[in-house]
């Protein structure tokens, strides 16, 4: 059985449908990729299947359990389970490298402070930042940021991992960084990852299985390899970056010619 399965799932925002029908299967020990151009609802469906939206129609099942259908208590329990890389890393300001990882386990847990101390700097050794764990989120790097970000996603040991755009605004070194890490913790710690981006190169470097998204529904799913090989005009576009396809650089609308003779009119 997939750790995550999403059935007929639909989802508005007013008039616009976000999602119509879509089905994703999500395999334990695996690296799943959410691709898709802007806008068409990567993050959504990360908030869908973490119980922060509910559907319109249709289920999310995480490791056997219908997140909306869970109570209170249940969908903290889970997401206990659940570890999160935000897009902007989401530290707290406030508290040192050191304290940010621990916060987790602070919270969630009731161990002494000797224990968290250990677990927090095996959680830094992992990443690369042990010896950075007195420095404030202001003196980090991005790259940095986000490894201390994945540290502190880690620290419950929990059973799979989303990561949000893990790659955005990353300089070559430090993207090349976090890919290594997100493979090699995703198979060092048997996690699932589900990992949102629309960084081709990089998310098909690691990725076991894509799915792409557009227009509310999945266009495209395989490996990384049967996706480089699909016949559809659609992915050739999107996995290679062409500016022409059927995805079209102009908002939809009148002609340039027509809005040029309209105004002439008017005149």
């Amino acid at each position: 059985m997939p750790l995550i399965k999403i059935r007929d799932l639909h989802f508005y925002r007013g008039n616009r449908a976000i999602f119509e029908g879509v089905n994703i299967d999500i395999y334990q020990g695996k690296i799943t990729a959410i691709m898709g151009p802007s806008g068409t609802g990567k993050t959504t469906l990360l908030r869908l299947i973490g119980g922060q939206l509910r559907p319109d129609r249709g289920t999310i099942e995480v490791d056997g359990q219908n997140v909306h259908k869970l109570s209170h208590s249940d969908l903290y329990a889970l997401r206990k389970r659940m570890g999160m890389l935000f897009q902007s890393g989401a530290l707290l300001t406030d508290l040192t490298v050191f304290d940010n990882v621990a916060f987790p386990l602070r919270e969630h847990t009731k161990l002494p402070e000797s224990m968290i101390h250990d677990l927090v700097l095996m959680k830094l050794q992992s990443v690369g930042l042990r010896n950075a764990r007195d420095l404030m989120p202001s003196e980090l790097s991005g790259g940095m940021a986000r490894r201390v970000a994945l540290a502190r996603a880690v620290t419950l040991d929990p059973m799979m991992i989303m990561y949000d755009e893990p790659f955005t605004g990353q300089d070559p070194i430090s993207m090349g960084t976090l890919v290594n890490l997100i493979h090699r913790m995703n198979d060092a710690m048997d996690l699932t990852s589900v990992i949102v981006s629309h960084d081709v190169a990089e998310t098909a470097e690691i990725a076991d299985y894509i799915y792409l998204l557009s227009a509310g529904k999945v266009i495209e799913k395989g490996s990384p390899v049967q996706l480089k090989r699909s016949s559809s005009q659609w992915v050739q576009q999107f996995m290679q970056g062409l500016p022409d396809g059927p995805v079209p650089f102009h908002y939809p609308g009148d002609t340039l010619e027509d809005d040029l003779f309209s105004q002439k009119v008017s005149t």
